[in-house]
Formats: C-alpha cells, sequence, structure tokens
C-alpha cells in the first residue's frame, strides 16, 4: 500500500504549525497505525528529515496515549478502537490521511502530534482514589458487591484517558472521562467514604483546567476506544448536586 499524509508539524507550543505532505511507502494492510508511523519515521530519518513525533506505550488498547485525530476522527474510522489497535487495512491504497493532534485549550501542543494531557492527572489528584488501611488485605465477603455493580463499575473503570472525548467535543468537554472516574468509586462501597469531597474536588479542578461544557451532543460516546456510556454523566451531575446540597 501507498498513502498520502498530510501530518501536523509543529516545533513546540511557540511555534505556529502547518500541514507536512508525506508520502508513505511500503505499508502493509496488516500495520498498525502506528506501526505505519514508525515505518514513515525511518524513511525519513534515512532521508536526514526531522521524524514526526507522537505519543505511545503500550500499542495495545490499554493505555490511552495513541492520541490521534485521523480524517477529522479521534482515533480514526473503527468504532471501539484505539489508533494503535486501528489496523491499516482500514485505509484504501492511494487515499489520503489526514492526521492531527487533540485540540483543546486544557491539551497544549507540546511538538507535532504531542499534546500535554497533564491536566487529566491533575483532576485524578483532586479526587480520583479512596483511602484504604495499610498492612494485610482484608476479607473479600467483608464489603460484598452485587454483581450489577461491579459490573458497571467495571464499565466506567474502562476509560483509558486518552482525551478522544475532549478531542470529539466543539466544547473541549472532559465530563466523560471524570464522569467515568467519579462514577467507577461511587458505584462501589470502597468509595463511600470520599464520595462528596471526591466529586466536588474532581468537577472544580476540571473547571479550572478549561474545559468547556456538555451540550450532550454525543460525540465523546461516539468516540471512546471503549465505548464509555453517557450515562455516567448523569451519574455525576446527580453525585455533584448531592454533594454541593450537603455542603450548603
Amino acid at each position: 500500500m501507498k498513502l498520502n499524509l498530510r501530518v501536523w508539524r509543529q516545533k513546540d507550543g511557540d511555534s505556529k504549525g502547518y500541514f507536512q505532505e508525506i508520502q508513505a511507502n511500503h505499508v502493509n494492510s496488516e500495520m498498525s497505525f502506528l506501526e505505519m508511523l514508525d515505518v514513515v519515521n525511518e524513511e525519513l530519518v534515512q532521508k536526514g528529515m526531522e521524524p514526526v513525533a507522537f505519543d505511545s506505550d503500550c500499542r495495545e488498547g490499554i493505555c490511552g496515549m495513541c492520541s490521534l485525530v485521523i480524517n477529522g476522527v479521534p482515533h480514526g474510522p473503527s468504532r471501539g478502537t484505539a489508533t494503535c489497535q486501528l489496523h491499516m487495512r482500514s485505509f484504501k491504497d492511494g487515499g489520503q490521511v489526514t492526521i492531527e493532534p487533540w485540540r483543546a485549550k486544557a491539551f497544549p501542543p507540546v511538538k507535532d502530534l504531542v499534546v500535554d494531557r497533564s491536566a487529566f492527572d491533575r483532576i485524578i489528584q483532586a479526587g480520583g482514589y479512596v483511602s484504604v488501611n495499610t498492612g494485610c488485605a482484608t476479607e473479600a465477603n467483608n464489603l460484598p458487591v452485587s454483581k450489577q455493580s461491579a459490573e458497571k463499575a467495571m464499565d466506567a473503570a474502562s476509560c483509558i484517558g486518552c482525551g478522544a472525548c475532549v478531542a470529539a467535543c466543539k466544547n473541549a468537554s472532559a465530563m466523560l472521562f471524570v464522569a467515568a472516574k467519579v462514577s467507577h468509586l461511587a458505584i462501589l462501597p470502597q468509595g463511600a467514604v470520599e464520595a462528596k469531597t471526591r466529586v466536588r474536588g474532581m468537577v472544580w479542578q476540571m473547571d479550572k483546567e478549561g474545559f468547556g461544557n456538555c451540550t450532550n451532543q454525543l460525540e465523546c460516546e461516539a468516540v471512546c476506544p471503549k465505548e464509555i456510556s453517557v450515562d455516567f454523566i448523569a451519574k455525576m451531575n446527580r453525585e455533584f448536586m448531592k454533594a454541593e446540597v450537603c455542603h450548603e
């Protein structure tokens, strides 16, 4: 396969970015998208050119580092798939592929396709944890959890924090991410102690970071590689309202 790539290049956060036309040769249809970029970078280096900077780590759809907008869609055309798990058979030989970084005020550019997503880390630090006693593990049956609650909590906990929801939202809202992180702890008994301080702290930090508001157009759910439901946003809103009423 051969592809015509339009890749966003930007030296740093203070420089003006631009699209660079790059010819991708020797592309195998069974390659992942990131493997294709590796091949492109090898060819650029051989020509004495600067390779394209992009984030990656696990390459197994787990870590959420592969933050690319491909042909206008975060993570590309395959639903429920992270960029690192997207295969080149999803594209046509000789076609054009536009590759951009996440674009949001709260995700400032670092270089090329890399953006700073530490805002998510600060939101987690604001409340995405539970307090536990150290020492020997307690008996599991001391805190019985229903199967329904356990499965729902696991659905929310599957969020990998990639930021696709932010990239897809016209307001760059982080509501789906925060809702998933709030909900998976709020559903379980272990999260009950800090429930009120957690949701207030995380929502306030989200607003402080400059993320926009949710307008319920469901773009976030559509591009989420883990297909997390927007129902969790409603759950977070209920938790926040309860916390605010109790605080007053």
